[in-house]
């Protein structure tokens, strides 16, 4: 997939329009807090701002072409308005939904519980991201040769606060949990320290299963609208993006280039 690249050195212009370098650093002022993980996150920064700012004056300039009410205050409005007109989305059907729930019926059972520790390596675009997930796996292996230690590790390393109660997380629900960390937990019979490092937006978590409560499968029936939804805000999801790279691939753009990667860029 083609994704868009910056160059932060060169002025900004989209179809001859240019993008104010006052715009820019506001909108490198709202990322600053939401640094990339394992890069310099200044460079980060002014990158995904001229991404956003770029695909932002596209949207405008063919919501200008279409004669759609342009509003320089609600650019998301403006963008949806644009897709609405442009992206059509497929309902996912009964049989796609079954389907999903038949290869996920991990993830629709209810009352399931897990009483967990961790220890948290945080990622916070300071520290490479290769070494904190070297200095991870090299605590994994040592707790699972001395499991015992995990306490102790926890208070010593761990970056959360519960290393100040040995990495408890008490009793958990798939709900009360990031995405990534039930997907990582949930839906096994797994107990003791996980063999593996779980990734999450937090950084990596090195896992001890304490207990496990077994929930029960809900109906499909009961779930059926969720999924059907979900799976239609996915597709609509990939429509835009592919919509977006379609008109900055015709587009006479400078600061902002086009190569061939995978990232997530046009969201």
């Amino acid at each position: 997939m083609q994704t868009l690249l910056a160059d932060a050195r060169a002025p900004l212009r989209v179809n001859g329009v240019e993008i104010l370098s006052s715009a820019i650093d506001e909108a490198v002022a709202e990322l600053a807090d939401a640094p990339i993980s394992g890069a310099d996150p200044t460079a980060d920064a002014e990158a995904m701002a001229r991404y956003a700012l770029a695909i932002r004056e596209l949207l405008r300039q063919r919501a200008v072409e279409l004669g759609l009410p342009i509003d320089a205050d609600r650019p998301d409005a403006m963008a949806d308005a644009v897709f609405a007109k442009e992206v059509a989305t497929p309902v996912a059907t009964a049989e796609e939904s079954r389907r999903y729930y038949e290869q996920h019926r991990d993830r629709f059972t209810s009352g399931e519980l897990v009483h967990a520790s961790h220890i948290l390596f945080g990622v916070t675009g300071r520290a490479p991201l290769a070494l904190v997930r070297g200095k991870a796996e090299e605590t994994l292996n040592a707790i699972l040769q001395a499991p015992d230690q995990f306490e102790t590790m926890a208070a010593e390393r761990s970056n959360c606060p519960s290393a100040q109660v040995g990495g408890s997380l008490g009793q958990l629900e798939r709900t009360s949990c990031v995405p990534e960390f039930a997907q990582g937990i949930f839906g096994s019979d797994e107990i003791g320290v996980l063999p593996r490092l779980i990734k999450t937006r937090f950084g990596f978590h090195l896992v001890r299963i304490d207990h496990r409560v077994p929930g029960a499968l809900i109906p499909f029936e009961a779930v059926q609208d969720d999924i059907a939804m979900m799976l239609t805000e996915q597709v609509r999801l990939r429509a835009t993006r592919q919509y977006v790279q379609l008109l900055a691939a015709q587009a006479d753009l400078e600061g902002v280039t086009f190569a061939s990667a995978d990232g997530p860029l046009v969201q």
